[in-house]
């Protein structure tokens, strides 16, 4: 049944809202806002000027459902809420549901401490960021150990020192543990720590050049020369970096489009230094324009509060888009300050807007790259497979264990559109079978894999790859069958005889195990690639499986000593090491430790 627009359009509003299109099965198609609801659906229906991807939205529409909004800012809201909630196909979609990171310095300490901190903001503090990765975080917070020397040790093995730790003996640490600092020596280090993370490096070049001068007058020459270093150390981190004057904190934001691929590149600038950069690849099933993108990206980056607590003062982008004044609006009220949403700047911003503009079409131009690529290599498949059509999905399954020992098996995924498909990849950890037996793992693992497909949990792939010969291809073949799997084509990857990469044949389970000796170039990088993917997915899982096994507390087990327990002595001695060397009166001192599990406690590590 056709949708009836021009009934439709006859009787809506002309007033500010959003609209929802919705298919036949109910589910939402696209999610938009407007100013005018009228003259924006109107559009969607013209006789021509269409592009292709609208086209086909247009055609899958059965019905429109519309919500009137008071102003063009709620809709904004309204708009990107519905979004996150239903997905649509042909939003604009950014999968970055991670949090930011943060440096923390505490504050309600006699030693303030200097720390990664990622999640909610409880502890009493300075937060300083976001930081836009954790490599980022970390390259400062090496920089500031090396040259103000405040401690990032957890609290509990900084109370429970004895003597200075190994930061001390490299010069990265003052070990106020031990008081080898005075507290006013100490409070300065804290004091340049948070000039420098505030963008103030000027001031602090001007203190410490003072303080380095006055140190060499009072003969204090090795003092000055510690002044002399952190003076050095600050001056090639400026040269490092294109500093704004002043302590601006900006996002730098500018998009590319071609061929139905988008990339959104950003610079990260806080208190005038660029922290780092970031590249966003978003689906954009609408979007022909750069303008079109950012309308539909920066309200995704921005409004979720979760993802961007902290909001620059300017946003500044590579094109003009109609949304921009409905968009700093929303984010005012919501942060209770102006914000600047620019594209006409000058000076170091400008170099700053070209250089992002620059990266993301770099990226976008690498991105379409690979992906022809990728297409050619799936065509190099089907011709070498004689297939009738390009397969569009594959998995490959591999068992990675040592002597038998924390089975793992892995299932990868790829297509022919984005290549490995990570959020459907699968580990499966193998249990109740004779060690060593990579049948049986094969087995179990396919088994669950595609009981799950065949409940509606997945996609069933066009073809089963199998990092093994004809054993491996047999017990395939045997699951497939009992579950009543049809249409899924099984491949053996049979390493040879050299075991040398290029030397690979393919097993053909479906063809009475026909052999391919020498696969077409392209298709053969294609499967090593999924191959190899594999079986560093299940090396990876049994690594992990393998060390947890292996990483047992010699607390554990211990009678009377549970969880909690395991935890307060951890937390009153500092480590295992220190609560071996405890006698029964030491265990006692610890909150519900009792003698006799004071006593159990020491007799089980004695004799341990």
């Amino acid at each position: 049944m056709a949708f009836d627009h021009q009934s439709f359009l006859k009787s809506l509003t002309q007033r500010p809202g959003i609209y929802q299109m919705l298919d036949g099965d109910g589910q939402v198609l696209y999610v938009g806002k407007a100013k005018n609801l009228k003259n924006r659906v109107t559009s969607y229906f013209r006789s021509t000027g269409l592009t292709v991807k609208t086209a086909a939205l247009v055609k899958r529409i059965i019905s429109i459902d519309v919500t009137v909004t008071e102003t063009e800012t709620e809709a904004l809201i309204l708009e990107h809420n519905l979004i996150k909630q239903y997905r649509p196909p042909f939003n604009i979609l950014m999968r970055d549901d991670k949090s930011y990171p943060y440096i923390f310095l505490s504050d309600k300490d006699r030693w303030p401490r200097l720390s990664f901190h990622r999640g909610p903001k409880k502890a009493k503090g300075t937060y300083f960021g976001p930081f836009p990765s954790v490599h980022a975080v970390r390259d400062s917070m090496g920089f500031l150990q090396k040259t103000f020397k405040v401690r990032q040790c957890e609290d509990v093995f900084f109370k429970n020192r004895s003597r200075p730790c190994l930061q001390y003996q490299i010069k990265r640490c003052t070990a106020p543990c031990v008081d080898f600092v005075t507290p006013d020596d100490y409070a300065t280090d804290v004091n340049l720590t948070r000039l420098y993370l505030d963008g103030k490096a000027d001031k602090i070049l001007q203190q410490l050049e003072g303080d380095m001068e006055t140190a060499a007058m009072d003969l204090q020459f090795e003092k000055a020369a510690e002044h002399r270093d952190q003076i050095s150390a600050l001056r090639q981190v400026q040269a490092q970096q294109m500093i704004e004057k002043g302590s601006g904190t900006i996002d730098i934001v500018a998009g590319a489009v071609s061929n139905g691929q988008a990339c959104v590149h950003m610079l990260y600038v806080r208190q005038g230094r660029i922290l780092g950069s970031r590249s966003y690849y978003p689906k954009t099933p609408l979007a022909e324009e750069v303008s079109d993108l950012l309308e539909e990206f920066l309200p995704q980056l921005y409004l979720d509060g979760g993802g961007r607590p902290d909001l620059p003062k300017e946003i500044l982008v590579n094109a003009q888009f109609e949304g921009a004044q409905v968009l700093t609006d929303a984010l005012s009220q919501r942060i209770g300050r102006n914000i600047e949403i620019r594209d006409n700047v000058r000076g170091f911003r400008a170099k700053w807007l070209e250089l992002a503009q620059r990266t993301a079409e770099q990226n976008l131009a690498g991105k379409l790259a690979s992906k022809q690529t990728l297409q050619q290599r799936f065509e190099s498949l089907r011709d070498t497979l004689g297939l009738d059509s390009t397969p569009e999905r594959l998995e490959c399954f591999d068992i990675s264990h040592s002597s038998g020992e924390a089975v793992v098996a892995s299932c990868v995924v790829f297509d022919n559109n984005s290549g490995a498909l990570k959020s459907d990849y699968r580990r499966f950890n193998i249990e109740n079978i004779t060690g060593g037996d990579d049948y049986a793992a094969m087995e179990q693992a396919i088994r669950r894999r595609y009981t799950r497909l065949m409940k509606g949990e997945g996609k069933l792939p066009d073809i089963l790859l199998i990092d093994g010969g004809k054993g491996q291809i047999g017990v395939a073949k045997a699951v497939l069958s009992d579950l009543g799997v049809v249409g899924v084509m099984i491949i053996g990857v049979a390493k040879g005889t050299t075991r040398k990469p290029g030397m690979e044949t393919l097993i053909l389970a479906d063809q009475n195990n026909k052999v391919v000796a020498r696969p077409q170039q392209p298709a053969l990088h294609l499967i090593q690639q999924i191959r190899d993917e594999a079986h560093r997915f299940a090396i990876t899982g049994h690594k992990a499986r393998r060390d947890k096994k292996r990483r047992i507390s010699s607390l554990e087990g211990i009678p009377g000593v549970g969880p909690t327990r395991r935890r307060d002595l951890l937390k009153y001695f500092g480590g295992v090491g220190e609560v071996k060397k405890a006698s029964v009166a030491d265990l006692m001192k610890v909150a519900n430790i009792n003698k006799k599990v004071a006593e159990a406690i020491y007799s089980a590590l004695y004799n341990d």
